[in-house]
């Protein structure tokens, strides 16, 4: 069976959706979209009816580009309020000398779940830290390992459900059958991630729209989290505030014209802009990138600070990510900031070359690997859909290793 997977990634100022399929270690993207999303807020559906609207626009663009309307979609959700609590279970191997499958890996974990959390939150994601297989320990996969019991030590993490179900009523009314949720650092760590990050500890930040969310995470497991409530918003709210431009313009200054860093600015760079019929405004790339590498620097302090908060340990990387992190020169105010351990994700993936698909694109591996450590394979698309988003597509699918 081919493993072909639908991502969704909905936050406040956009919906993105992957569709890709994971072969050999290669990442294949057959379609991808990022639609403005509008009814969400800070996580949180404020408009369900506007946030359905974004969501079938995404789903609607995806149609037209494979043939066939996505039907299931792993997606991610907000880490507002969210809990995370490390867990222990063990499961009772059947049979006589039989070789320990997903199957008893999956009873295992669902047993260190039971009664783990309150009634008022809802389980988001189980992630493994390690098994044991009877006197065996430090096992990190026990499949084909024969034992008699299985142990396993794992971190939850949970949301409120008052948080989570009007977002997913939001997918479901859109003909969206869920089958995983992560949180979108996840994600992030998934597709920034590299063997050495597997086996240390470091963090992850994304800068969103409204918020930046800073996550710890130890040996590939999210651990911590803190949310602050800002975000590449407040960008906008600079250029805006100085130039006396409206949003729009705002975001068109930022994403066209100016650059992260004035290391890379050109002073005799200007563009005029016209604010009114009689009124316009000249603008220098320098003097508007001084603008916004001053709000980048602050948010990366912010989130330095975050991190010092959430653990006194000695952090081996972080990676940085979100929209903002495709202005040219945005690794050189990371480096300057933040250290040379601190690196934005290298996305060199054909079809989803922007940051801000960090996390819609992580969770795909994400899932993928949660399948094979549970020895499942999966698909979201039968063999009829397959057959006819092959037959459908121009042959120009990408991959890379």
């Amino acid at each position: 069976m081919r493993n072909i997977y639908t991502s969704i990634d909905m936050g406040c100022d956009s919906v993105k959706i992957v569709v890709a399929e994971l072969f050999e270690d290669n990442f294949y993207v057959l379609a991808s979209t990022s639609k403005r999303c509008h009814g969400i807020k800070k996580g949180l559906v404020v408009d369900k009816e506007k946030a359905m609207e974004s969501l079938n626009s995404a789903i609607d663009d995806i149609e037209k580009q494979i043939g066939i309307r996505i039907n299931k979609a792993i997606i991610t959700v907000s880490s507002r309020d969210r809990k995370l609590k490390i867990v222990s279970g063990s499961y009772v191997v059947k049979g006589e000398n039989s070789p320990i499958g997903g199957k008893d890996i999956n009873k295992a974990l669902e047993n260190a779940v039971v009664g783990s959390y309150e009634e008022d939150d809802e389980l988001v994601c189980v992630m493994p830290i390690v098994f044991s297989v009877d006197d065996k320990k430090n096992v990190f996969d026990p499949k084909g390992m024969v034992g008699k019991k299985l142990g396993v030590k794992a971190v939850i993490g949970v949301v409120p459900k008052k948080n989570l179900y009007p977002f997913m009523m939001v997918f479901e009314d859109c003909g969206i059958d869920i089958v995983d949720i992560a949180f979108g650092s996840i994600g992030d760590y998934y597709l920034g991630s590299t063997k050495d990050n597997d086996k240390a500890f470091g963090a992850v930040i994304n800068i969103g729209e409204d918020t930046t969310n800073v996550s710890i995470f130890n040996k590939k497991i999210l651990i911590k989290n803190d949310i602050i409530p800002l975000g590449s918003k407040n960008v906008d709210n600079d250029i805006m505030y100085i130039y006396k431009v409206n949003r729009g313009t705002a975001k068109y200054l930022k994403e066209k014209y100016a650059v992260a860093s004035s290391k890379y600015s050109d002073v005799n760079d200007n563009m005029e802009i016209e604010l009114s019929e009689n009124e316009k405004i000249n603008i220098n790339q320098d003097e508007i990138t001084r603008v916004i590498e001053a709000r980048i620097v602050e948010l990366l302090k912010l989130s330095k600070n975050a991190i010092n908060n959430l653990t006194n340990r000695k952090i081996s990387y972080i990676i940085v990510t979100g929209g903002i992190a495709n202005m040219t020169g945005f690794g050189n105010v990371v480096e300057n900031t933040l250290g040379i351990s601190a690196v934005t994700i290298p996305i060199n993936i054909v079809g989803i070359r922007n940051s801000k698909f960090s996390s819609a694109a992580g969770i795909i591996k994400y899932y993928d690997q949660k399948m094979k450590l549970r020895d499942k394979t999966y698909s979201m698309f039968n063999k009829e859909q397959i057959e006819k988003m092959m037959a459908y597509e121009s042959g120009s699918s990408s991959v890379t290793k």
